[in-house]
């Protein structure tokens, strides 16, 4: 049990030191220009990776001052174009609906990045393709090889699999860390967060 506690936080550090800087300095930029301009930033995920979606939609909003959606934080509509349209399609009929163009980007969090010869996440898939379509920019916070969203995104994160047991945990955390360190870049961050806009008190002396 200890061993175990041991080799995932090393492991977690590992990765942070693994991740390609140059890759997410790219996400900075084109998250500096669809503001610049104006756009939209549209978050996707399923899982745990929609968990992470919608609070990232809350941070980028927040704290970067980005127009940001994710569609599971809508479970109505979600529900029904599940119920009368597909699964595959959830994604992309609703960025159909949004008006999704050139000055938007969409996010995708995901574990693997999706592949359609083992049916994998296809709702990213063709998310990802109506994206390309639109004109949208694509960034992918992934892991593995990346899959299908390492093809074609223009920005995509890759995090480092090290333990073929833990790939979902840490994919999962990195999406976090990631988004976390974007908005609070001081090319990104436009609104000053609670705690840190809080002065310290200074500790009270006796005698």
């Amino acid at each position: 049990m200890t061993a175990y506690i041991k080799n995932y936080l090393e492991q977690t550090s590992k990765i942070a030191s693994m991740l390609n800087q140059a890759e997410i300095r790219n996400a900075v930029n084109i998250l500096k220009n669809i503001r610049k301009n104006k756009g939209r930033l549209f978050i996707l995920g399923v899982g745990g990776s929609a968990g992470n979606a919608s609070h990232a939609v809350n941070d980028f909003r927040k704290i970067a001052g980005i127009e940001s959606y994710t569609p599971t934080d809508n479970v109505s509509e979600l529900t029904a174009r599940v119920n009368d349209d597909g699964w595959d399609s959830v994604f992309k009929n609703w960025l159909r609906i949004s008006s999704l163009n050139s000055n938007d980007v969409v996010l995708v969090f995901s574990v693997g990045g999706g592949n359609l010869e083992k049916n994998i996440s296809v709702n990213l898939i063709m998310a990802e393709k109506y994206a390309k379509e639109a004109g949208a920019k694509i960034i992918g916070i992934v892991s593995r090889d990346g899959g299908y969203t390492k093809e074609v995104a223009d920005c995509c994160i890759l995090i480092p699999t090290l333990s073929p047991e833990t790939v979902t945990p840490h994919a999962e955390e990195f999406q976090a860390i990631v988004w976390h360190l974007l908005v609070s870049h001081p090319d990104i961050q436009v609104n000053e967060m609670k705690w840190e806009s809080q002065v310290a008190t200074p500790a009270k002396t006796h005698g």
